[in-house]
């Protein structure tokens, strides 16, 4: 599922970073079976993990300084 800016900004805290965290075990989990020669399951998938990871971080910023 995509994350939007505004569903990040609807989270709370301990949802966001419980979010992160379970985005970055993926993207190791995605990274780790494509080094081992494997075929990712969907070649868009470390993208997409990539990008959410991204969105949460910048809101999390935008929010920070405010």
């Amino acid at each position: 599922m995509e994350l939007r800016a505004k569903q990040i900004k609807e989270m709370s805290k301990e949802e966001v970073e419980e979010r992160l965290n379970s985005l970055k075990e993926s993207l190791l989990r995605e990274r780790a079976s494509t080094a081992m020669g494997g075929q990712p399951a969907s070649p868009g998938k470390i993208r997409s993990i990539k990008r959410q990871i991204a969105r949460i971080l910048t809101v999390s910023n935008m929010e920070d300084k405010k």
